[in-house]
């Protein structure tokens, strides 16, 4: 079967810089933080008081009050980006065959709900917990119920590979077109795990920033960097083939020109950047593009002290002297970590970069380290004509996944 193009023609965010597009991306270029002292709970007694929240989220603004109390914070988010996303991409469902449009949106586990079920539980006994508790905390939920309100009735996947899941949900809808399943996938991310149960966690193996002051916790590629910042959010892209794209005269913000996985199989926690590599590779390879043509990186950049080397170290294995001219940044100094949304709404970052001809920076980059020694767009955006962008996502457990997105030329 030949390549289908895959283009992407409409996007939604909800990020903890805004709760559209033009909100996220008005705050990245600025290099405005998002993170803030958590909310959602009592953090007084946590080691790590910080995240990055979604300010103001009012879910009854995109659904009825019926939804609202049958679904999870994330699928709440879902729901919305997805519906921005559609907006944006001028897509009509009442003109489509609904079984060439399919879902693919990577999540995790409504944590806030398992533990406040649980105390009910124990405190009220099993008759008293929710009836709809099931159907709200499942991980596939996001693309379920986004399935149903739009009538989608092609494939359905919900993807959880860690940090690189939002990436890889975008992978696994390029597959699902490529493969010939769908025309149309609403495909990304979305994560709402600011929660007692993972803040105490990560905060435990030291994975998370303690620093004091929110907007300087998280320091990608800095020498002082200790750990990252968890956010929340959610990111939705409408995939098309390049042909049903122009057969409705959809606005293409975007060609999907690669995507590309690989597995470190060596260690639950730490990375191995040989194996990141490849990943880079397989997707430049897929897309046709030699490694000196890529314009910038949108990095996986966490905020620590193993993450950040090995991809540097990765970067400089797939790249050689080349890595020295490319610029490359990371969203997460400003939005934290949003776990399974991250990729997606990196990618959606990399398309605005492409499409305003400005790389937005890494914010508190102050101290250079030795073993990251790149250019790391410090602290300010950059104006820069960027054709070919790859964006990289590195989950925890050895999972990666990353795209190239490319300008749209016809």
């Amino acid at each position: 079967m030949p390549k289908r193009r895959v283009v992407v023609t409409g996007m939604g965010a909800v990020t903890p810089l805004g709760m559209t597009v033009d909100e996220f991306w008005a705050g990245l270029t600025a290099g405005k933080s998002g993170i803030g002292y958590i909310t959602q709970f009592d953090a007084t007694n946590f080691p790590v008081k910080i995240a990055a929240e979604v300010p103001n989220f009012e879910p009854a603004k995109y659904m009825d009050t019926k939804m609202v109390d049958r679904t999870a914070r994330f699928t709440q988010f879902a729901i919305a980006a997805t519906k921005m996303a559609v907006e944006s991409a001028k897509l009509d469902f009442s003109t489509e065959s609904s079984e060439r449009i399919g879902v693919s949106i990577a999540t995790s586990i409504d944590i806030r709900g398992i533990v406040e079920e649980h105390e009910v539980l124990k405190s009220r006994g099993p008759k008293r917990i929710s009836p709809l508790f099931i159907t709200r905390i499942g991980p596939h939920m996001a693309s379920v119920q986004v399935g149903i309100l739009f009538g989608a009735k092609g494939p359905n996947s919900s993807v959880n590979t860690a940090c690189a899941s939002g990436a890889d949900a975008l992978a696994t809808a390029n597959d699902y077109i490529q493969l010939g399943y769908a025309d149309v996938m609403l495909a990304g991310g979305t994560d709402a795990a600011i929660a007692e149960l993972p803040i105490a966690g990560m905060g435990l193996v030291g994975a998370l920033s303690r620093e004091a002051d929110p907007a300087k916790a998280s320091r990608p590629f800095d020498l002082n960097r200790n750990g990252f910042v968890y956010g929340e959010g959610a990111a939705i892209l409408i995939l098309e083939t390049l042909e049903h794209a122009m057969s409705r005269g959809a606005p293409i913000l975007a060609e999907l020109a690669g995507a590309s996985r690989s597995f470190d199989a060596y260690n639950e926690a730490a990375p191995d950047p040989e194996v990141e590599a490849i990943a880079m590779s397989g997707a430049l390879k897929g897309a046709g593009i030699a490694p000196e043509d890529v314009d910038y990186i949108n990095t996986h950049g966490t905020s620590t002290k193993l993450n950040d080397a090995s991809e540097t170290k990765a970067i400089k294995t797939v790249f050689g002297k080349h890595a020295y001219k490319i610029p490359v940044s990371s969203n997460k100094s400003m939005i934290g970590h949003i776990i399974t949304a991250a990729g997606a709404i990196e990618a959606i970052a990399s398309i605005l970069t492409i499409n305003s001809a400005i790389i937005p920076p890494t914010v508190n980059y102050e101290i250079p380290d030795p073993e990251c020694d790149l250019d790391y767009v410090p602290n300010v955006a950059r104006r820069a004509e960027v054709n070919v962008c790859l964006s990289n996502s590195f989950g925890m457990g050895g999972q990666n996944c990353c795209l190239v997105l490319k300008r749209f030329t016809g």
